[in-house]
């Protein structure tokens, strides 16, 4: 079964003022959906992947779920801060679960958590359909 790939942007960040010893909010996220994926129970199933932009400089922070034969989903303006990193990292990988668990890769909005409906999400299609 070919995996799914969860993309996170390591360089998103909410506020253009940071010391440059702290870590960009997408780096640590993405290194808190790193250690909670080496022992999250579909762990072969996803791959997580850090990437250096997602290009929603604007909107940060962002991620997107990709796999074969199903839409991709881009979100981005996930409220990130220093206090909740563990909280929007295991809701992204709950949105990962619904992902894998959807055969067509669709599900609706109102089925994401909480934390990640933001109005900026894009759903898609993907490019090799049977059709």
């Amino acid at each position: 079964m070919p995996k799914s790939i969860l993309f996170i942007c390591r360089s998103c960040h909410g506020s253009e003022q940071r010391p440059p010893e702290q870590p960009a909010d997408g780096e640590a996220l993405c290194d808190r959906i790193q250690t909670l994926h080496q022992t999250w129970s579909r762990q072969s199933e996803l791959e997580v992947r850090g990437v250096d932009c997602l290009w929603t400089c604007d909107h940060p922070c962002s991620i997107a779920l990709a796999a074969d034969h199903k839409p991709t989903y881009a979100l981005a303006k996930i409220s990130v801060t220093d206090s909740n990193h563990g909280e929007i990292a295991e809701a992204v990988l709950q949105l990962s679960e619904r992902y894998l668990d959807s055969k067509s890769g669709t599900f609706p909005w109102k089925q994401f958590p909480k934390v990640l409906q933001t109005e900026f999400v894009a759903c898609v299609p993907p490019l090799n359909t049977s059709d």
